[in-house]
């Protein structure tokens, strides 16, 4: 039995001495450690937090300098000492990267509003590296002071530091909205992010315009942020990247110097004052005499930096016979002074690193300011009520002054006194001592109403005699009406939250009054410029997802026409188990709606969907949407507008319907908006958008087919669950929707490439909740019922495979069959595979042309139908009962 143990343990341990090694696979090893790593720069490292902007280099260099003393009426202190302070207290790391981080915070050319006030050599706009922190000296900026505002008031929560010696604040009140107004830059691992500064001033408006109005647009808050404001000036030319910067969190901006022509020395000569936000000046001078040197810009006689402390002066002086224009605009094309700035505004929120538009982070910052005011409030209530809590038991030491005089010399210890004092006056009503006050404290509620408490108690025997003789029942009496008042109001701010947000605004409108500046950087409009939408081409694409949350679009004209029963093309590279379970067409332009299996609908415009290869997988939706744990989506469909008269239909898998109007879904939320209320256990099968007098067709997975009007389903709320739209026997599911169309077929295909098209006419209306017709007789040949659709002979049909095949087949090609024939094969699919999606597109008006689309004429019309998720599932066997074509109603 040893033996065997002995054996076991040579199998899993490596002994050395005492020590057990254990075997670990060195690719599962580099795995785990790099993603620690990984994680660890982009939290511990690179990335602000959205709530004060700061990395925790910053946030700890300003908390140490607080805690030192370092405050902007005290003296300078050296850099020294504090980046030391920082490396022994807070930051383990290089002392390098600590004084690099307290230098930038110092630049007036980095920083629009510093955060530190430097003395001595911290580096310069050409470059020049700062003075070694042994030679430098620095103290806390006036602005800085705001970012700690009551930091000692439980505002924010505080975490032990590397070596569990301290506690180290988890992020900075920061009275003012730091990440905007100061912006922040930082690379990570496999992430970056580059948030650009703007103006104090209109930040503050648009934190404003969020508190009065929380649905305002994105127009409403650019009427109040601008733009970005950099340090350095300069100007943006054009609205349209900062409106995409704002929209969606990542943009370009085009930034110019600021330039004038001026006559020097008789000759004309460009003078730059500005240059673009961290463009080297040095850099830039040399890289224009080069230019001029190479002859690559012709004009250029000589260039001198005449720059100094009264700001920056660059003359580019001209030859006779240029042109300064042309000149000009060749120094914004070959050089920095017209630069491009990458907006791409990544922070941390909640501890995960998440793309923020303009919106989401001033949401952010006010929900964090509410807190903030929230915590302090709680914290000044305690004390308060502690406090009034003391001077009530002063009242009463006042009122019996003799008799506790008495007992406290009788006594021969400090805690016999105590319990003497408690003993003697527990019967005393505190409320009447109360009463005897010259102020109105009526509604003032006593938590403690009768007798001293041990609080009490301990506050009157250790004040000195002196002191206790020496109180005046006035002065008490009103100090204790203040705190009762200061209590009633701070117990009105944590029930207001309308109060809170005054608070809000007025520390801020505070600290503009203080700090607020005019604009340095102009915003110019450019001549004939267009929006961001105006720069998507409208075209119509192919939008596909996967059962695994991928999602891409794909120009339509990708795909040829073939012949039916054909292989087709790969439409996708796929994971193992993965499929497309979602094909469409829609316009780039067009709303992508998405529902989610939980009722949740999310909005995207197709244009923001990434764009991919034929081969390409896309884009996982989890980083698109902010989906949550358990969430994913079942439906999906696309609209341009959202005009009155149009109705959102759904049908769950469990046979029930509901029809809410398509304007109720306008205003979708970036966090979701509820769509449908499911009963537990069942889920979306499909939805389509519908006029308000459509017939519907609605299929079963086994073969059965219900056409009900859509008036017999009146309009509900959108989170109402529905009414049953066709009764489903033991074991089968619904599995598509489709809407009636004049003159077209019902297009039934199987999920073993079989299809078939059917005259409308063979389905009779019905109410209703009724058990529909047999609409295709499933065996294990032909398998079970993929979906359906209605068609017409101008109709292409694309089909794709759950292993990411897709098909394009002319819908003329399909024969007319009886309502319970078995088709005939539409694709040919690999073993083991199954048809999961389908749709219907324009087919090519050019019949000798038809293996492909021509032009934008020519291709696929817009639909506004979603093909019905599918599940990995193997087709059922012999569900359906073929001995009739009709069933009871």
């Amino acid at each position: 039995m040893m033996d065997n143990n002995t054996s076991m343990e040579k199998e899993n341990f490596f002994t050395n001495g005492k020590q057990k090694i254990t075997p670990i696979e060195i690719g599962r090893e580099m795995q785990d450690s790099f993603l620690q790593y990984a994680m660890s720069v982009i939290v511990a490292r690179a990335l602000p937090d959205v709530r004060d902007g700061l990395k925790p280099v910053h946030r700890r260099i300003l908390y140490t300098m607080f805690e030192k003393g370092l405050t902007p009426d005290k003296a300078y202190h050296k850099c020294a000492d504090t980046v030391g302070a920082v490396l022994g207290s807070y930051h383990p790391h290089g002392d390098a990267s600590v004084y690099d981080a307290l230098v930038r915070l110092a630049q007036s050319f980095s920083m629009r509003y510093m955060l530190v006030d430097g003395q001595g050599n911290f580096g310069s706009v050409d470059g020049d590296p700062p003075a070694a922190y042994r030679y430098t000296e620095a103290r806390m900026s006036k602005i800085a002071l705001e970012m700690l505002t009551d930091i000692h008031k439980e505002t924010v929560p505080f975490v032990p530091n590397y070596d569990d010696r301290l506690k180290e604040p988890e992020v900075l009140p920061s009275r003012f909205p730091n990440i905007l107004v100061n912006g922040s830059v930082g690379i990570a691992v496999g992430m970056a992010t580059n948030i650009p500064p703007h103006n104090l001033g209109e930040v503050i408006d648009g934190i404003h315009m969020l508190m009065e109005k929380p649905d305002c647009t994105m127009d409403e808050l650019m009427t109040c942020v601008q733009g970005p404001d950099f340090p350095t000036g300069g100007i943006l030319m054009g609205k349209s990247g900062i409106r995409a910067a704002y929209a969606t969190g990542k943009g370009k901006l085009t930034l110019r110097g600021q330039t004038h022509f001026e006559k020097v020395r008789g000759r004309q000569a460009i003078i730059v004052t500005e240059i673009p936000y961290m463009v080297n000046k040095a850099r830039l001078v040399k890289s224009i005499a080069d230019l001029a040197k190479d002859k690559r810009i012709e004009g250029i006689s000589h260039i001198q930096d005449e720059s100094s402390r009264e700001g920056m002066r660059i003359v580019i002086e001209l030859k006779k016979d240029a042109n300064e224009q042309i000149v000009l605009n060749k120094l914004f094309t070959y050089t920095q002074l017209q630069d491009t700035v990458s907006v791409n505004m990544l922070a941390l929120v909640g501890g995960e690193p998440k793309t923020l538009s303009l919106k989401q982070v001033l949401e952010e910052y006010l929900k964090f300011q509410v807190e903030v005011i929230t915590n302090r409030s709680k914290f000044d209530l305690e004390k308060a009520k502690k406090r009034a809590h003391i001077l009530q038991g002063f009242l009463l030491a006042i009122d019996y002054i003799d008799e506790v005089i008495a007992i406290l010399r009788d006594s021969k210890t400090v805690p016999e006194g105590k319990a003497r004092l408690i003993e003697r006056f527990k019967d005393v009503d505190m409320s009447a001592l109360l009463d005897r006050a010259q102020y109105d404290m009526e509604g003032y509620q006593l938590e403690h109403k009768q007798g001293l408490t041990e609080e009490q108690a301990e506050a009157i025997v250790q004040m000195r005699l002196g002191q206790l003789t020496g109180m005046e029942r006035q002065k008490v009496t009103d100090e204790l009406y203040a705190l009762i008042q200061k209590i009633t109001d701070l117990l009105d701010i944590l029930a207001n939250r309308e109060r809170v947000y005054q608070i809000i605004m007025d520390d801020l409108n505070e600290i503009r009054r203080k700090f607020g500046d005019a604009r340095r950087t102009q915003i110019e409009t450019v001549e004939g410029e267009v929006d961001i939408e105006d720069l998507i081409p409208v075209e119509d694409c192919v939008v596909t997802y996967t059962e695994n949350g991928y999602i891409k679009r794909i120009p339509a004209d990708v795909y040829k026409s073939q012949r039916r029963g054909g292989r087709g093309v790969t439409g996708m590279k796929q994971r193992e188990e993965d499929f497309v379970s979602e094909l469409m067409i829609s316009s780039s332009h067009s709303h992508i709606l998405f529902i989610s299996n939980l009722g949740t609908m999310y909005k995207l415009k197709c244009y923001e969907l990434p764009e991919g290869s034929k081969n390409a997988r896309g884009t996982n939706i989890v980083n698109l949407l902010p989906l949550n744990a358990g969430e994913k989506i079942a439906a999906v469909l696309t609209t341009p507008d959202f005009d009155e008269g149009k109705y959102v239909v759904m049908i769950t898998r469990n046979g029930k319907i509901k029809r809410t109007a398509l304007s109720d879904y306008k205003n979708v939320r970036k966090n979701g908006l509820i769509a449908i209320g499911l009963d537990e256990g069942d889920e979306i099968a499909a939805v389509r958008l519908t006029n308000g007098s459509n017939r519907l067709f609605v299929a079963t997975r086994n073969g059965m087919a219900i056409r009900i009007d859509e008036s017999d389903v009146r309009p509900m709320s959108r989170s109402a669950h529905g009414v049953k739209a066709i009764t489903l026997r033991k074991g089968d599911a619904v599995v598509s929707m489709a809407r009636e169309r004049e003159g077209a077929s019902l297009l039934t295909v199987t999920e073993n490439g079989f299809g078939k098209k059917t005259a409308l006419s063979e389905y009779r209306m019905q109410s209703r909740g009724g058990l529909g017709l047999t609409n295709y007789k499933v065996d294990e040949e032909h398998g079970a019922v993929c979906g359906i659709k209605v068609v017409d002979e101008s109709d292409d049909l694309m089909f794709i495979s759950s292993d990411g095949v897709i098909i394009r087949v002319a819908c003329s090609e399909i024969r007319a069959m009886g309502r319970v024939a078995k088709g005939v094969r539409v694709m040919r699919v690999n073993e083991g595979q199954k048809v999961v999606a389908f749709t219907r597109t324009e087919a090519a008006q050019d019949e000798d042309d038809a293996e492909s689309l021509q032009d934008g004429s020519e291709q696929p019309v817009v639909t506004d139908e979603a093909i019905p998720v599918r599940e990995a599932e193997t087709p059922s066997e012999g569900i359906t009962d073929s001995s009739t074509d009709e069933s009871a109603e």
